[in-house]
């Protein structure tokens, strides 16, 4: 059955049903037809046996012979008998005659003559209280037997007409009703290939058509934004891996061109190690992110903590622009539900962001609200307009400030610390202030 097709197993469902309750009809009318005709073949004979009692002459106490049966009757035989005489008879066949004598003496009974197909019947006929005689009828089953084997055949053929038709009728229904659905699907997979922007587009559901179509098209959706995250997770890793990279590269040559003073090695080397380590922090938060969305553990951290140290990744931008960056200690000890590494590659880029647009002063505060731990980054440079404050978290978006000051930059750091925060259930966003740019990041606590 696994290897058919679901139009196929169907099929096979629906006639095997069919196949039962047909069985079923035809066997129940056989057996009802059958008594019928057994019990009209028992009234009938009893009736003609009492109809000759009733007609009957007794004289002086003793039984008389009266009318005459009719001979020419095929299927209907008669027997008078007082005491074991016999007054009247017909033409029958020896095992009924055997047959009738056994029933002269007992009580009104019926009995089969299976060599004859003939149906019996005796009763005694008294006379205040004195049997006088006995009275037999008989009538042949052949009629009734014709007519049961009759009913048989033609139910037969009715059930496997009704099989065949009801098999083409469904058949028929089953391709009818599973051809939208092969289209459908057939549709969805050549769009999930090629084109993920179609859409069945039926609406709400309200049947099992509509139903599967509202299915498909939110998985297309799931795809889609798949897809995207995907193309956007490949962005944000070269913008993330760009800089220590080329960090690596531009020290590795500039040792490499000549001979140097082992001083000079080590603090390339140091300045290599740094570069690494940055690079391998980035992978390692990404591939947290990553493992959150999948439904991993997401560990702990101390909020504080995390502050200082994606205070700590921009000196050097800091100390390049001059910038003091302040990191408020808050009034209690906070901790938040995401590891540290993910939790500085969240708020590291907003900080980053404050450095390079900021007059002099990035201040962090660290507080708390419901059930959230807020992180608000806080600098005295142009701020962020309110039309731009959702653009700039687009891949390669930069606000109006980013011309007015050189403020270099790809335009994907907050855009990979908002993708990174909503991956733990936490969200960064470019709040109003009344003077400066202030972004707040949330993460959940922990």
């Amino acid at each position: 059955m696994s290897r058919l097709g679901i139009r196929r197993r169907l099929l096979l469902v629906v006639l095997a049903t069919v196949v039962l309750a047909v069985t079923g009809l035809v066997a129940g009318f056989n057996l009802v037809l059958g008594a019928t005709l057994d019990r009209n073949a028992r009234d009938l004979v009893r009736s003609r046996a009492d109809a000759q009692i009733a007609s009957r002459r007794v004289e002086q106490g003793r039984l008389r012979v009266g009318e005459s049966p009719d001979d020419r009757a095929t299927d209907a035989y008669l027997w008078v008998f007082a005491g074991m005489q016999v007054l009247e008879r017909p033409r029958a066949a020896m095992p009924v005659e055997r047959a009738v004598r056994g029933l002269v003496d007992g009580p009104a009974r019926f009995r089969t003559v299976s060599a004859t197909d003939t149906l019996l019947y005796a009763a005694p006929v008294v006379v205040v209280g004195r049997r006088v005689g006995t009275v037999a009828a008989g009538l042949s089953l052949a009629p009734y037997e014709e007519t049961r084997a009759t009913a048989l055949i033609a139910s037969l053929v009715l059930g496997a007409v009704v099989l065949v038709l009801v098999g083409l009728i469904v058949w028929w229904l089953l391709g009818a009703s599973l051809r939208p659905v092969v289209r459908m699907t057939r549709q969805a997979a050549a769009w999930s290939e090629h084109d993920l922007d179609h859409r069945f587009g039926l609406g709400p559901a309200h049947d099992e058509l509509t139903e599967l179509a509202a299915t498909l098209d939110g998985l297309l959706d799931r795809l889609a934004a798949s897809l995207r995250r995907e193309r956007r997770f490949s962005a944000e890793l070269s913008h993330e891996l760009r800089t220590p990279l080329s960090g690596l590269l531009a020290e590795s040559e500039v040792a490499l061109r000549r001979t140097r003073e082992p001083e000079e090695y080590r603090r390339t080397l140091e300045l290599v190690h740094d570069s690494a380590d940055q690079l391998s922090r980035t992978v390692e938060a990404l591939v947290a992110a990553a493992r959150y969305e999948a439904g991993g553990d997401r560990g702990t951290a101390d909020a504080e903590a995390i502050a200082s140290g994606a205070a700590a990744a921009c000196t050097g931008l800091a100390q390049e622009r001059e910038i003091e960056v302040e990191v408020a200690k808050p009034a209690l000890p906070l901790r938040v539900g995401v590891e540290s590494d993910l939790a500085e590659r969240i708020l590291q880029p907003v900080v980053e962001n404050a450095c390079r647009y900021a007059s002099s002063r990035v201040r962090v505060a660290i507080s708390r609200a419901d059930s959230a731990v807020v992180y608000a980054v806080e600098d005295d440079g142009p701020g962020v307009s309110a039309e731009e404050r959702e653009r700039i978290f687009e891949p390669g978006a930069r606000g109006a400030a980013a011309g007015a000051n050189g403020a270099a930059g790809a335009g994907l750091g907050l855009s990979l610390a908002r993708r990174l925060a909503r991956s733990v259930d936490g969200e960064v966003e470019a709040a109003s202030a009344p003077e400066g740019g202030r972004f707040v990041v949330r993460l959940p606590t922990g």
